[in-house]
């Protein structure tokens, strides 16, 4: 089984949002740290491959995980948050450069071997 690290703040974030979509969250990323897909997630296009996005709505709301499975033998849950605009609308930009930007330091942290047990 993978091991699971949390980037930044998105740890934080789950546990702020409603106990169900936490459980799905979880079901997910616990999914994904066994090599498998849950329902809930999906490729998230243009970051590079192993990329993912877990999806989840309730009435309060839309959120959104996204997470990495291609960098070394880790799970990398690299941003979390609830969605401003309506359920089917993609991806705020300034989510997706968030992400892009932690991305983008965990690949080079990684490769410089500077990314441990966190």
């Amino acid at each position: 089984m993978k091991r699971l690290v949390w980037l930044a703040d998105s740890r934080r974030n789950i546990k702020s949002f409603p106990a169900g979509v936490q459980d799905d969250f979880g079901y997910a990323l616990y999914a994904a740290q066994l090599g498998e897909t849950s329902p809930k997630a999906k490729p998230l296009h243009g970051l590079g491959s192993g990329v993912m996005e877990i999806s989840a709505n309730d009435e309060g709301g839309t959120w959104r995980t996204i997470y990495t499975v291609s960098i070394g033998d880790a799970i990398y849950v690299v941003h979390a948050f609830k969605k401003k605009s309506k359920a089917g609308i993609a991806t705020p930009k300034s989510e997706i450069e968030l992400v892009r930007q932690r991305l983008k330091q965990l690949r080079s942290e990684v490769r410089n071997g500077e990314k441990k047990n966190t």
